[in-house]
Formats: C-alpha cells, structure tokens, sequence
C-alpha cells in the first residue's frame, strides 16, 4: 500500500470514529479533527484549525477572559485541559469523566463525557490524540439513586447510607430549603388537633 492510499484508510478510519477525536497540542489548540467532532461543531475548518478546544467547543468559561480558553478561573480545575497537560508529561493514556458546559447557540448544555488523552509523536511534533465521548445516557442510568423505601436514606458508590440532605451537599453542593406538601400538611394539622 502505497503512501497516498495509507493515508486515505487511516483518514478512513479516523472519521469513521464514534466519539469526537482531535489531534492537539500542549495549549489545546486543535491540529486536526474528524467527521463526528465537525458534525458536532457545525463550523467552517479555518474556524476550527489552530483554535484551543474550550472556543471551538463553545465552553462557557472560554469568553470569561479575553485571553480565552485556558485563562479563566474555572480553567485550573478543567478535565480536558489538565488530561491534555498530563498526557504531555509522560502518562500513556489518561482517562476523566467530566461534565461539559457549552453554549448551543444562545442556550447552555450539558454534556456528561468520557475524556481521553494518549500523547504521540508526529514529524517531530508532540500532539495528544484527546477523545471525546459522549456518555449523558450512561451517566443518566447511573444517576438513578438507590433510596430506602421506609427512611429515605441513600445509599452512596461506597455503600454508606445517608440522609438525603447529606448525600445531595455531599456530592452535588445542594442545600434544601424545608417545608411541607399540602398533604403532608394536612395530616400534620390532623395529628395537632387530635392532641388539642
């Protein structure tokens, strides 16, 4: 196989990918995409090529600076960005789950995936191949919680029971405000007269 048909199969290959898949370098920028990423992007390739991954993928922290992606706050704590650095420093393939934030034309998304970043060397270039797979149903599943039919408890990944007030400031930072439905309130009051 020649050199020219080479190429063609793995371009093939490449776009025939589920997940999103980009070629980037150590800032994010993208070098190259496949077919699932720029049906997911719907955007021209020179607004794409050479673009970091948080303005393409319209992150909603990528404006929040005008240095753009990479330069907010919330960049610190980013799971592409921090898989992209720690691929670059030697670790073979990283993996993270995260949940994105993006912008789909005027209304934010929620996108829950699968990262990962496997580094390699390209005419003397180190570029990671980040891949991106959308996991919002498989985590969806997930989120059913386990809760006690009689106390409400849940029951956490470490199978450790918990009041469902606990359980939600623990693993989503959600306090609950109190108060009563109209039927629980009726039987309250019910049980308050049969006392008076």
């Amino acid at each position: 196989m020649n050199h020219e048909n080479r190429y063609g199969l793995l371009r093939k290959i490449f776009d025939a990918m589920p997940s999103m898949v980009f070629v980037v370098d150590d800032d994010v920028s993208i070098q190259e995409y496949n077919k699932t990423a720029a049906d997911f992007l719907l955007m021209e390739r020179p607004a794409i090529l050479k673009h970091r991954g948080g303005e393409i993928l319209h992150c909603i922290h990528a404006t929040e600076t005008k240095e753009g992606c990479g330069h907010a706050p919330f960049c610190k704590g980013c799971v592409i960005r921090n898989s992209v650095k720690s691929a670059f420093k030697g670790n073979r393939i990283v993996r993270a789950r995260t949940r994105l934030e993006v912008l789909r034309g005027e209304d934010k998304a929620e996108i829950y995936a699968l990262i990962t970043a496997s580094p390699f060397s390209y005419e003397d270039q180190q570029l990671v191949l980040l891949v991106i797979e959308d996991i919002s149903v498989i985590t969806e599943i997930q989120r059913m919680i386990p809760i006690c039919s009689v106390c409400h408890k849940i029951r956490n990944e470490k199978e450790v029971w918990s009041q469902i007030e606990a359980y939600f400031k623990e693993n989503w930072d959600v306090d609950f405000s109190h108060g009563l439905c109209p039927d629980c309130y009726r039987k309250e009051i019910d049980k308050l007269n049969k006392i008076g």
